[in-house]
């Protein structure tokens, strides 16, 4: 097999040859038709989350197909399409697992961080923690949905309900969550880098009511605001946008600091929360609805070995929507 592997934070990938991985009790090899991009591969690479286990293959929007069982699994069989999410395994012993919170686990593994990722032309996975795909749609236009739209869908689960919702940093997952919410009824405002026109159009193409930049406020006050962007000087400029009452939703798994900011923004019951990864509930009830909105997978496709420059494109934002790695 062939894969794109980080042997040092801050370092390039590094394409390798490798023999197949041999998959254990409870667990499914995958041929790799596709993985996307997520920004959570540039803080792995970047080395701005903590404990990831090196050298590793990044990746964990994986969609692919069963071409060994190992003992014991169940449910699924060979040729079957399937998606790997970032949550790879939980212990199902401590509290969290075992009072419903399995995203809080103390004892995870996440796909591409602390077990080997998609980023390659195989990948083992634990079947437990696998999603059915059936034979609907392109392995690439699913590929984004296994962490942009989960974790998309988690956050506007956490909004609550907000009739009028704010989302700030439009890429990935605020290209899918912007199409649920629209169908879903709400009123979207889009907030893109100051200035960038062509990701405001690109939201309003979506469902987006208004779209303008992080800067500006919008033209009515939110009942709630999800924050994608990993920039912790937004906190202050969602809380001030949303009304009394409101939430403001961090979304990201790494964010820069958020400021000194003062009372009056919290005052009046605002309330500021976190998402941390997702719960396999929230993969079947996603995946289950997504059909039904018509989703809309905007992808920019790259080869399995230009992954750095896939990387560098999402880090200095040279596309809209999704990027997808395929092998060759």
């Amino acid at each position: 097999m062939e894969a794109m592997q980080l042997d040092a934070h801050g370092a390039p990938l590094r394409l390798v040859q490798r023999p197949d991985p041999l998959p254990g009790p409870s667990e499914i090899r995958l041929r790799v038709g596709a993985c996307g991009v997520c920004r959570t591969d540039l803080h792995v690479v970047d080395g701005e989350l903590p404990g990831a286990v090196l050298p590793i293959v990044p990746g964990h929007e994986i969609v692919g197909r069963v071409d060994a069982l190992g003992a014991g699994v169940q449910g699924l069989r060979i040729g079957e399409r399937v998606g790997v999410p970032w949550l790879g395994h939980t212990c199902g012993a401590c509290p969290y697992c075992i009072g419903g919170h399995e995203n809080l686990c103390d004892r995870p593994l996440f796909t591409g961080f602390t077990r080997d990722g998609g980023y390659a032309t195989a990948v083992v996975a634990d079947a437990r923690y696998a999603f059915p795909l059936g034979e609907e749609g392109d392995d690439t236009a699913l590929a984004p949905l296994l962490c942009a739209g989960l974790i998309g869908w988690r956050s506007l689960v956490i909004a609550g309900d907000a009739p009028r919702l704010g989302l700030y940093g439009f890429g990935a997952a605020a290209h899918l969550v912007a199409q649920v919410a629209a169908w879903q009824g709400r009123t979207v405002y889009a907030f893109t880098r100051p200035g960038d026109a062509a990701s405001q159009a690109f939201a309003r193409s979506l469902g987006a009511a208004w779209a303008g930049g992080s800067d500006e406020p919008p033209p009515a006050l939110l009942d709630a605001a999800i924050i994608f962007a990993p920039v912790g000087a937004l906190v202050p400029q969602a809380l001030q946008a949303v009304r009394k009452g409101g939430r403001v939703v961090c979304a990201g798994i790494h964010m820069s600091d958020i400021p000194v900011l003062p009372y009056r923004l919290l005052w009046h019951e605002r309330q500021l929360v976190s998402v941390a990864n997702l719960t396999r509930q929230d993969g079947l009830d996603f995946l289950r609805l997504a059909p039904r909105v018509g989703l809309r997978t905007h992808t920019t496709v790259y080869p399995l070995h230009a992954a750095n420059r896939a990387l560098d494109d999402l880090r200095c934002g040279r596309f809209d929507g999704a990027a997808v790695l395929v092998p060759s």
